[in-house]
């Protein structure tokens, strides 16, 4: 099998589950900062390939935002795919570093919290959907 073929099939599942999810993806620079600088409250799913990402970050992404609290916009960007955005996201997240996948609370264009790689990689879904909701708890408006 060629690899870049694979890499594709593997690139176009990511994409799909988290747009089937409810979250708007930002494939350019100009996109990111239209959907960051709206007011409320933002959340930014860095996606990513990685194991974590498919097995943990998706599956929480997809299933946090059923709460009573949640952010008002659901916006993702993936790393390592749509590398400028990526870079133009992560300008926002001020203070964090480079993570994927990671997730992003902002409010007016301005970071609140992350939910970084180390909080991900090694915990279950339910345990990061918790880090997600108590977020929302804390940050967003009751729907």
């Amino acid at each position: 099998m060629d690899f870049n073929i694979f890499m594709n099939d593997v690139v176009t599942q990511a994409r799909d589950e988290i747009n089937k999810a409810g979250y708007k993806e930002l494939t350019t620079p100009e996109e990111v900062n239209n959907a960051l600088q709206k007011e409320g409250t933002t959340l930014v799913m860095v996606n990513s390939v990685c194991g974590c990402a498919g097995g943990v970050a998706r599956p929480a992404a997809a299933h946090a935002i059923h709460y009573d609290k949640r952010p008002d916009h659901l916006v993702t960007v993936f790393a390592g795919q749509d590398r400028e955005a990526t870079e133009r996201a992560r300008e926002y997240f001020e203070g964090y570093p480079p993570s994927s996948p990671s997730f992003a609370l902002l409010k007016d264009g301005k970071i609140l919290s992350m939910v970084e790689r180390h909080d991900i990689e090694g915990f279950e879904p339910m345990e990061v959907i918790g880090k997600l909701q108590r977020l929302f708890d804390e940050y967003c408006e009751e729907v």
